[in-house]
C-alpha cells in the first residue's frame, strides 16, 4: 500500500485446538542487530512491495488459486518505500521489509537485490527477533505495522477459527 496501516487489533472469538499461533518480528530489532556491511548496502535504498509477486509463486507452487482478476490487480498496485524507515513516535530505525510483499530493491542488479532481500528476511526471523502468541480465547493484540511484521501460522482446515480483526489507518514511510 501506498500508506500502510498504523497497526491493527486482532480478537479471538474461537481458536482451534491446536495451530492457530501469530508470529511477530521486531524490525528495530532486526535493524539493531544487522551485520553493519548489510547496514551500509542497504542504506539510503527504497524497494518495491508488492503482492503480485509472492502471489504467482504461490500459484505456481498451488496451480488451483485462481487468477487474478484485472480489479485485483489494480487494487494492488506496486509501490515503493524506504528499506528503513523511522518509526515516527520512538525514532529508532526499522527494517521495513518482508518476504510476502517486498519484491525488490530498486536502483541495484536483480541478482544483488535478491541477494540482500534474502539475507535481510532470514534475519529478520531468527528467533531471538520473534515473539509467538498462543492465543486464548478472547485475547485481544495490538500491534504497530510500523515496527513488526506478522505471520499467522496454518490452522487445519477442518478446526474452526474465529477472530475480528481491526486496523487503523497509518502514514506514509519516512527514510532514514
Amino acid at each position: 500500500k501506498e500508506v500502510p496501516s498504523l497497526g491493527s487489533l486482532l480478537y479471538a472469538r474461537q481458536l482451534p485446538t491446536e495451530g492457530g499461533d501469530t508470529h511477530f518480528a521486531d524490525m528495530h530489532q532486526a535493524w539493531a542487530t544487522l551485520p553493519e556491511h548489510l547496514q551500509t548496502a542497504i542504506e539510503g535504498k527504497f524497494a518495491e512491495h508488492t503482492y503480485i509477486k509472492k502471489y504467482a509463486e504461490l500459484q505456481a507452487r498451488s496451480p488451483w488459486r485462481p487468477n487474478l482478476t484485472q480489479a485485483q490487480l489494480d487494487s494492488v498496485k506496486p509501490v515503493v518505500h524506504p528499506v528503513v524507515t523511522v518509526h515516527p513516535e520512538t525514532g529508532l530505525n526499522t527494517l521495513f521489509v518482508n518476504e510476502n510483499f517486498t519484491s525488490r530493491i530498486v536502483d541495484i542488479p536483480e541478482d544483488e537485490s535478491d541477494d540482500i532481500l534474502a539475507q535481510l528476511f532470514a534475519h529478520s526471523v531468527k528467533t531471538e527477533n520473534v515473539y509467538v502468541h498462543q492465543w486464548q480465547n478472547n485475547d485481544l493484540v495490538f500491534w504497530d505495522n510500523r515496527s513488526l511484521i506478522h505471520l499467522a501460522a496454518g490452522t487445519p482446515d477442518h478446526l474452526p477459527r474465529k477472530m475480528h480483526r481491526t486496523t487503523v489507518e497509518g502514514t506514509k514511510p519516512a527514510a532514514a
